[in-house]
């Protein structure tokens, strides 16, 4: 017998294990179920013991040590199928969900696959009838599409006449919750914001609005009114509503890549103690940079959404999370969505910092003067003896609306920034910002035209008050620039 027929042989031999191999996949998954229902665990380490010894003594001794290790790797492959055979299937329902924080924050809750599930109308009446999932969260523009689908629903569901959690029940129904109430309760408590006996402006007047409302009720609210742009109270005449104490933006109006917007101007509002917006995107958007100028109470969309993702994870799993579990999950997706920024004087090693910081951190560098140049066609150096300061401060301001938009991204600015002052939110917007200190006698002066024609003390005395309101923290940049990056990192844990 040549080589090739024996390959043949092997061939044929293969076709028949991979056939077993499939017929014993499927039986494990049967037993996933069974040790599901009945609570047993995956592992049975007695039993695969003593099957072990069983295969070894039904072969040959020459192949006893082989077999074994078939078999170890079988059952560690069988244990893996069971236990992805005993994850729930759970996602995200929408029409067009683009990049949602939804699996990585259930990532982090619980023990269950989560996918994006994006329907068009015509195809969520089959998606919803194959019950091809355990729970879902429901998100625009299906809400209220999918009630009917419940066979039962929560009274929070009633009240607002929307659901964005759905469960499938052991009898295949569904069961229909919204969690955006309880998430929305939880951002103002944590927020310390008093709703009770105040009066409270709702601005807008969809979905989420009605839950705005629910919630602001139960937690005692005086009086409550909606803000539309048609309706009797509007737009045009807020001023029969400046005696309002509370404010929950519930439009997209100010989300991103419309960042910079806001529904209304809080300055017609002089007795306010509380401003929320639902937006997580931008982390604070230009209604609540108002609102921390002005020094009141505030609070943005994120910690919203993952309470809600949290009381959706109960349901899904049956099973209570702890609430420190929010503000973790918070704090580490803020982490990651956040810009660090670096602000100082020209030539103080802003660009030799964010470079090492983002080899550190595994996140992409901007630097500002680098992008300006990009766009102008030509060096910094160039612009000012073409156009001259207020050309370049106006390109700059420009560059900063655009990369202060992004996140996750490491920024290092022009030593002239701070002189804007409308660079603050264009920068803050995301991020968080840190002052790079170096002593005067050190700084670099080549390719800096403002720091070769004039004095760095008197500029630096100048522009002291700004770098101080800009940032969020200073560092000491005298050291090496591994110190600087550990200062930055300590201060960001």
């Amino acid at each position: 017998m040549n080589l090739e027929e024996l390959r043949l042989q092997i061939d044929e031999i293969d076709t028949e294990l991979l056939c077993l191999f499939e017929k014993r996949m499927r039986v494990a998954a049967e037993i996933a179920k069974y040790k599901q229902e009945n609570h047993l665990p995956v592992l049975d380490a007695s039993r695969e013991e003593v099957k072990l010894n069983d295969v070894a003594s039904k072969l040959p001794e020459d192949l006893q040590d082989y077999g074994r290790t078939l078999y170890k790797e079988l059952f560690a492959l069988s244990r893996d199928h069971q236990r992805h055979a005993m994850q729930k299937h759970c996602g995200l329902l929408g029409r067009t969900l683009g990049h949602s924080y939804s699996p990585q924050i259930h990532g982090e809750l619980g023990d269950y696959e989560y996918h994006l599930y994006e329907k068009e109308p015509e195809e969520l009446d089959a998606f919803l009838k194959s019950r091809d999932f355990d729970g879902l969260n429901v998100t625009i523009p299906y809400k209220k599409a999918v009630m009917p689908y419940c066979a039962a629903l929560s009274d929070t569901a009633k009240a607002i006449g929307s659901v964005n959690t759905l469960v499938k029940r052991t009898d295949g129904t569904l069961y229909g919750d919204n969690t955006d109430a309880f998430g929305l309760e939880c951002l103002i408590r944590h927020n310390h914001i008093a709703v009770s006996g105040k009066k409270a402006l709702v601005l807008g007047s969809g979905g989420t609005s009605l839950t705005a409302c629910t919630v602001l009720k139960e937690m005692g609210a005086e009086t409550i009114v909606v803000i539309s742009r048609n309706g009797e109270d509007n737009y045009g005449n807020l001023s029969r509503h400046n005696d309002a104490e509370i404010i929950v933006n519930t439009t997209p109006v100010g989300m991103y890549p419309h960042n910079g917007e806001q529904a209304v101007d809080l300055r017609q509002f002089p007795h306010l103690s509380g401003v929320v917006d639902v937006i997580y995107n931008p982390i604070r958007t230009a209604l609540l940079l108002q609102a921390e100028e002005r020094g009141i109470p505030h609070a943005g969309g994120l910690y919203m959404l993952v309470a809600q993702a949290k009381r959706s994870s109960e349901a899904f799993m049956g099973t209570p999370i702890d609430d420190g579990e929010i503000a973790r999950i918070e704090k580490k997706l803020r982490g990651q969505m956040q810009n660090i920024i670096l602000v100082g004087m020209p030539g103080c090693g802003k660009t030799t910092v964010s470079q090492a910081l983002g080899e550190r951190l595994h996140r992409e560098v901007i630097d500002t003067d680098a992008e300006i140049e990009k766009r102008a066609g030509m060096s910094i150096p160039d612009i000012f003896r073409e156009f001259g300061e207020a050309h370049f401060r106006a390109l700059e301001t420009e560059v900063m609306g655009d990369v202060g938009k992004q996140g996750g991204k490491i920024i290092s600015t022009g030593g002239g920034c701070v002189t804007r002052e409308e660079n603050y939110s264009l920068l803050h917007q995301n991020g968080v910002i840190f002052w790079i200190q170096r002593d005067l006698t050190a700084l670099a002066r080549d390719g800096r035209p403002l720091s070769q024609s004039g004095d760095l003390q008197e500029m630096y005395e100048k522009r002291r008050p700004c770098y101080d309101y800009f940032a969020d923290a200073c560092i000491d940049n005298n050291g090496t620039v591994a110190d600087a990056v550990s200062q930055i990192t300590e201060a960001l844990s």
